[in-house]
């Protein structure tokens, strides 16, 4: 009975466009379902535009992800058998509440985790770790060199070619006169056992 009721209502084409309340902007593609027409949903294109037939009287349901629901009823008695709206939706801001994610899987993991933690050190004992022997050492080889040092370093190189420039070498080995005498005391040396 209430079918036949609904049907004997005169058709209407319903059209507009769909905008942002608080903007202005065209709002794309939203559902839009005739809730007296057995909740058959139609759709506006990319600018906001829909066009489709409806009864009078039908209660009509704009709805948009991040829009508020907007509900609107379709006038009866239409001279034109057509009508055209201008829907303005407002946006809808929804808090969500707040997730911690946790990079465990199950909680076994979590408490094996939590039963193997090591705690922090507190300031004195970084302090101490950090200027043990062993991390002085360790930095000294890693870091490079600053300015002061290549600075003491050129000025030590400079200062021992400058004191050793004028002098003589003490090493005999170094000297050829010192392998000369060594040459002639060798060939020497057999004469000496040829002769006896």
């Amino acid at each position: 009975m209430q079918a036949f009721g609904q049907h004997s209502k005169p058709l209407v084409q319903f059209s507009g466009v769909i905008y942002d309340k608080d903007s202005n902007s065209v709002v794309p593609y939203v559902t839009i379902k005739n809730l007296s027409d057995e909740g058959k949903s139609y759709s506006a294109n990319y600018k906001g535009y829909f066009s489709f037939v409806v009864h009078e009287g039908d209660s009509v349901l704009f709805s948009s992800v991040g829009y508020k629901k907007l509900k609107l009823t379709i006038p009866t008695h239409l001279e034109e058998k057509k009508f055209t709206a201008l829907i303005k939706i407002k946006s809808d801001n929804i808090e969500l509440p707040t997730v911690t994610v946790f990079p465990w899987a199950s909680v076994d993991e979590f408490k094996k985790d939590f039963l193997t933690l090591k705690f922090a050190d507190d300031d004195l004992e970084i302090a101490m770790k950090n200027l043990s022997k062993e991390s002085l050492k360790e930095l000294a080889s890693s870091l490079p060199r600053d300015g002061a040092e290549y600075n003491t370093n050129s000025f030590q190189y400079n200062h021992n070619n400058l004191v050793n420039s004028h002098m003589v070498q003490t090493n005999p080995l170094l000297n050829p006169l010192a392998w000369g005498a060594l040459i002639k005391q060798i060939t020497e040396g057999n004469k000496s056992r040829n002769k006896d």
